[in-house]
């Protein structure tokens, strides 16, 4: 009997695709991906302090270090999170936050990769451009140069900058976490626009459309919230809670707002800016895994897969069933 290989389903209709996205709402349930987002960017706030201590004292080695780690913390942290949000994409079991840290440093730099083949074409087409453009000098031809330049330079330089925008960051982030080689995310790429650039775009349009609008939300809630914590605590306990300070506090702002106040703060005071802190921090984190499990429902939009044999198949694992050995040749006389 002929054993035929195991296909990929075909790609989803765009309603389907549309619903698949809709549905990255469920991430906010996600409370292991959200405390570990949590503590990547709690961490990356204190790094960034430190670059403003350090620029403060003109300390531009520390500066860079802390920068830099910054920015380390940041990538790795956050790909962590997408691996266990592509599990719960796929249905699978997530994995464990340390396993998922593990697999974020083995493989995430496979995005760095992508990210710089990716500006290298768009270095080439900038390098035409800027061609066309010293061309365009030309004493007789260089008006008939820059009349052509302009139409066909806007389209290509507002297209590329659409495609690492819209294209690059949605598909290369969720095929590096199902374990795909570089080339093979490059190929994917190439295939994508070639093929549903438009379909692809508006998925990644409807994943900010949904972060945007999970943001709002939360912004609602946090300002709702600041407003009625400081009329109830000026009426019913007398605490000054320095009204700018806290709100400020709230969207990110406390350390630059009570730095700028005029005079020192009371212990109430500095105990609800250090909240608020807590606060800017969880309402960062909800948007935030809303678009990384966006991210992997475009992925899978365009590239479904059925089960684990398709994403070791992804990684370049081989997943063929092994061959049963030959039956022994029946005797004569049976």
């Amino acid at each position: 009997m002929r054993v035929h290989p195991i296909a990929h389903k075909p790609a989803l209709s765009p309603l389907q695709a549309l619903n698949l996205v809709l549905g990255s709402i469920d991430a906010v349930r996600n409370a292991r991906a959200q405390w570990l987002l949590l503590v990547a960017f709690a961490l990356s706030g204190l790094l960034l302090g430190e670059v403003r201590r350090a620029l403060l004292h003109e300390s531009a080695l520390w500066a860079a270090l802390a920068a830099a780690a910054a920015f380390v913390v940041t990538f790795y942290g956050s790909n962590a999170a997408g691996l266990m949000l592509m599990d719960d994409a796929r249905g699978q079991p997530a994995r464990d936050p340390r396993q998922a840290i593990t697999d974020a440093l083995k493989r995430s730099h496979r995005l760095l990769l992508v990210v710089l083949c990716v500006l290298l074409v768009f270095a080439a087409v900038m390098g035409a451009v800027a061609g066309l453009l010293w061309a365009a000098q030309l004493p007789r031809i260089g008006p008939w140069l820059l009349g052509l330049a302009v139409p066909l330079a806007v389209p290509a330089l507002g297209l590329s900058a659409l495609v690492m925008v819209g294209l690059v960051g949605p598909l290369a982030a969720p095929a590096v976490w199902c374990g795909m080689t570089v080339v093979q995310v490059l190929h994917l790429l190439r295939r994508e626009i070639r093929g549903r650039l438009p379909q692809v775009l508006l998925l990644s349009a409807a994943v900010s459309l949904l972060s945007a609008a999970v943001a709002g939300l939360v912004t609602f809630v946090v300002l709702a919230g600041g407003r009625m914590l400081l009329t109830m605590a000026a009426l019913l306990v007398n605490f000054d809670l320095g009204a700018n300070s806290l709100m400020a506090a709230l969207f990110g702002q406390g350390l630059r707002a009570a730095a700028a106040g005029s005079e020192p703060l009371g212990p109430h005071a500095s105990a609800a800016i250090t909240g608020g802190g807590v606060v800017f921090a969880l309402g960062l984190v909800l948007p935030g895994v809303v678009y990384l499990r966006g991210l992997c429902a475009v992925f899978l939009a365009v590239q479904p897969m059925d089960d684990d044999a398709d994403a070791a198949d992804a990684a370049g694992v081989d997943t063929a069933p092994p061959v049963p050995p030959a039956l022994p040749p029946l005797s004569e006389s049976a």
